[in-house]
């Protein structure tokens, strides 16, 4: 799959991350020492805050999951940028990582912890991904945050939820040129029949990293309370 897929959520999750709409109630951090990642021509390049948000949860009814955070959380509309043209666009067909859409947006606290959830259907993707290929993926799951934090003390770790077989990787993180800017940084994605699922958080304390893990997911119609349960964190480890 390449690590276009997570790059999109990380990438996303800078753009709010250094967004300043709220600057009159919080501190917000400047851009980051570098620019992230370039999103795909389909994705959100632009983030706004909307007057009447749209509840934190997506029902993704294609590829087949739901996820929901607490009602506090701030959701953040997403608009894709556009461009004064004589005549009508024509977009061409989607493909590849292109395909990659972002689910869900939203922030919360002081300063601002950010999750973004991505999903990948494989009838645009052109092919059905397999659990190796996710195996390989995640050893790279953290790269697509670098153009933004100074990353450390990686982990890796692999779970069930039911029947489905779920991946997650969690960092260390400081934004670049912020050393007082510590977050903690954790990945969590799966395969399901018609495609796959990403869930990004980039907390700026304990309890946002334990209410990220908390989220109610389903899978495939499968019910569960949260979509880290306890036990399946990795331990961190020092070092780069």
């Amino acid at each position: 799959m390449g690590p276009a897929f997570i790059r999109i959520a990380a990438a996303v999750a800078a753009v709010v991350l250094s967004s300043r709409p709220l600057a009159a109630q919080a501190p917000a951090l400047a851009a980051p020492a570098q620019t992230p990642a370039p999103l795909p021509a389909n994705s959100a390049t632009t983030t706004k805050t909307s007057a009447h948000a749209s509840p934190p949860e997506i029902k993704d009814a294609t590829i087949g999951f739901s996820y929901s955070l607490p009602a506090d959380w701030e959701t953040q509309a997403l608009q894709p940028s556009t461009q004064d043209v004589p005549y009508p666009a024509i977009e061409a067909p989607k493909k590849g990582n292109a395909c990659a859409e972002v689910e869900l947006t939203a922030r919360h606290g002081t300063p601002f912890s950010v999750v973004v959830v991505v999903g990948l259907p494989f009838d645009c993707y052109g092919q059905t991904l397999t659990d190796q290929n996710m195996a390989d993926f995640t050893a790279g799951a953290a790269e697509g945050l670098k153009e933004t934090f100074e990353v450390t003390n990686p982990s890796l770790s692999s779970y069930k939820l039911g029947s489905h077989s779920m991946w997650m990787e969690r960092a260390s993180g400081t934004v670049k040129g912020q050393p007082e800017s510590k977050y903690t940084l954790e990945v969590a994605y799966t395969l399901l029949k018609k495609g796959a699922a990403c869930w990004m958080a980039m907390a700026a304390d304990a309890s946002d990293v334990q209410i990220f893990e908390q989220g109610r997911v389903t899978l495939e119609g499968d019910a569960f309370d949260a979509l880290v349960p306890a036990g399946a964190v990795p331990a961190q480890t020092s070092g780069k």
